[in-house]
């Protein structure tokens, strides 16, 4: 049972408020993830104004969300991959591919399936890419502006993932019926 508490827009401090609204008009209801970080609001300002800055880079909604799925799977963060399942769907992500980013399985698009790739050699290696690694993301036609892009969405992730991680967050009812836990994987190769 965690500790952190759920915040209002009524019982939040004061200048969390401003960005739970933002969320409730992001979402149409306030995630409890934003009503943990409210707990802290620089943290919750941080988040929101990232989240909606990576919405405005030159990578489009599905590779936004491959980028999220990605570290969401890697980071085990159950409370995100429902939520991003859904918003998977909504990018018209094919099902196949939800599914295969909900298991760590390969993707059917090359390109994103790269994008996916090189998302989890940061991951895996701390922020580091071999020049092969590097050369594979850029064939697949990324260019080096995406590349940072695709750190800031990373930079997004490990402020949620992190935060659910410690809050034990609870999933909210719009995403029950997309409950996740990470499936065991043997042996790991790049696809």
């Amino acid at each position: 049972m965690s500790h952190f508490p759920l915040f209002e827009k009524n019982t939040a401090p004061a200048e969390s408020v401003e960005w739970l609204e933002k969320a409730e008009q992001n979402f149409n209801m306030i995630p409890n993830i934003e009503k943990v970080m409210a707990l802290t609001p620089q943290l919750l300002a941080a988040y929101t104004f990232m989240w909606d800055g990576f919405n405005t880079t030159t990578l489009n909604e599905q590779e936004r969300q491959v980028i999220y799925m990605t570290a969401n799977f890697e980071n085990e963060c159950n409370y995100c991959v429902p939520w991003h399942t859904l918003l998977s769907k909504k990018a018209n992500i094919s099902q196949d591919d939800v599914a295969a980013l909900r298991s760590g399985a390969p993707l059917s698009d090359s390109k994103l399936n790269a994008l996916r790739n090189f998302t989890r050699t940061l991951i895996a290696n701390r922020g580091k890419a071999s020049e092969a690694e590097l050369q594979g993301f850029f064939e697949a036609g990324y260019s080096d502006k995406q590349a940072l892009e695709v750190i800031l969405g990373l930079a997004i992730k490990l402020i949620s993932n992190y935060t659910n991680s410690i809050a034990g967050t609870p999933l909210d009812p719009e995403v029950e019926d997309l409950r996740w836990r990470k499936p065991l994987i043997r042996e790991r190769k790049s696809d």
